[in-house]
Parts: structure tokens; sequence; C-alpha cells
């Protein structure tokens, strides 16, 4: 992602919906003294985890902001690459947010977003909330904004080319989900997967005994001699100002 966005020394990024920061860390390193990342978010908590890490990993080219994806409170013409990493599918305003990233990268500034792919190349996160909705009694996936509303890559296309992006380009790729144990699979997906924590929230405690049974019995194949292996995919959408 950050290779497409074009992050390199001296590059000023947007990290849009940064959350906790990973890739903002990341891009910051690339970015150097003489470069700046601006991480925003609409929550504040999650920013502030994110300012934590910088000042920790001794970053000060990190900068945080509280801002909508929707409402850019940024001048145009600013940055010279964007990022979005596993974020835009839960605007609700998606055209709206890639035309406010649009504007405020300067001229050939480049936006990579990435994103899940199909339900069925991601089990680990799809299984679990597939069985919780049923037990909710609700569609999955909802519809609406979500983790899955942008896993066509024909549906990414064509959203950053109504935006006005040129030389848009959606690319699978794959990746795995690496635990130790099942045991440790499953504790990641109660402390850091919020679809699912919510989800789970809504059921009766017997149910939601029913539906962590269940999720064992799901994700059990993917264990082997050296762990918990889940495959997974993301597309990671690129386009140019």
């Amino acid at each position: 992602m950050l290779d497409l966005a074009g992050v390199t020394v001296g590059s000023q990024v947007l990290d849009l919906g940064a959350g906790t920061g990973d890739q903002t860390m990341l891009a910051a390193r690339r970015a150097g003294p003489g470069g700046m990342v601006l991480a925003t978010d609409i929550s504040a908590s999650m920013l502030a985890l994110t300012q934590q890490a910088a000042r920790g990993a001794d970053l000060a080219n990190v900068q945080t902001r509280v801002m909508d994806a929707q409402r850019l409170e940024l001048e145009a013409d600013s940055f010279d690459a964007a990022m979005a990493r596993f974020s835009l599918q839960f605007v609700p305003d998606v055209p709206r947010a890639l035309a406010e990233v649009r504007r405020v990268l300067k001229p050939g500034g480049r936006f990579a977003a990435a994103v899940f792919s199909a339900i069925e190349r991601n089990s680990f996160r799809a299984s679990p909330q597939a069985i919780a909705s049923r037990l909710a009694g609700k569609p999955f996936p909802a519809p609406g904004p979500g983790q899955w509303a942008l896993n066509d890559p024909s549906t990414l296309r064509g959203a950053f080319r109504r935006a006005g992006f040129r030389d848009v380009d959606v690319r699978p790729v794959p990746f795995v989900y690496r635990f130790q144990s099942l045991a440790d699979a499953l504790r990641n997906l109660a402390e850091a997967q919020p679809p699912l924590v919510k989800l789970l929230d809504e059921l009766s405690e017997d149910d939601r005994v029913t539906a962590w049974a269940e999720i064992e019995r799901t994700l059990e194949p993917f264990v082997g001699p050296d762990g918990f292996a889940a495959p997974s995919e993301a597309l990671i959408t690129v386009g140019a100002r």
C-alpha cells in the first residue's frame, strides 16, 4: 500500500481512518524527518494511541487530527500521498470521501486504499461474523457501510474513476493470519475485531456460548504443526490525481 501510494523520503502523507496507527508509523519512517504524516480518524481515543506510539518510537513527524473522511478540513493540493488501511469501507458516503481525498492531493499525488476482498477468501474474519449474525437473526453481510462493503474489484474501480482518479488499479493481495494456537486466534477475535464483538454483545448468554463453540469448530481446520494459519486476502486500489 505504501509503495502504491508513492510514500517516500520527504512525502507529506494523509492517513485516512488511521485507527491506532500501525501504518502511520510505517509511513512516518519512510517519509523521514523531512516528511510528515497526518493521521486522521473520527475516534479521538484511537488517535491518542497513535500519538502515544509515535512518541514512543521517537517519530516527531506524526500529527493527528480528529476528522471525518467525508469532510476533510484541509487545504487543497497539500499532500503527496494518501492512504486508507481497512477504513474506507466504513465510510457512509464513499464517493464524497474519495472526492475529498482527490481535492487535498497535489497533482500527480496518489491514493491507495486497502479493504478486505471476497468473504469466501477471508474465513478468519467472515465465518465468525456469519455465525454470530445467524444467531442474532441478522443478514450477513449487513447492508450499508461495513467490513465487507467494498470487497468487489469492479465497485472499487468504478468509485475511484467516478471521483476523477486516473490510472486506477485494483489488485488482490494475499496474506495469512498467524497465531501460536487456536486459543490465541480466538482471543484476537474477542479483543481486536469490533464488528464481531458488537454482534456477540447482542446475543443471550446461551447463544454466545453456542456461537463461540461453533466458531472454534469452524476455525479448527486452520491449526497445523506450526500453529494457527488462516489464508486471507485484501484488495488494494490505487489512483492518481
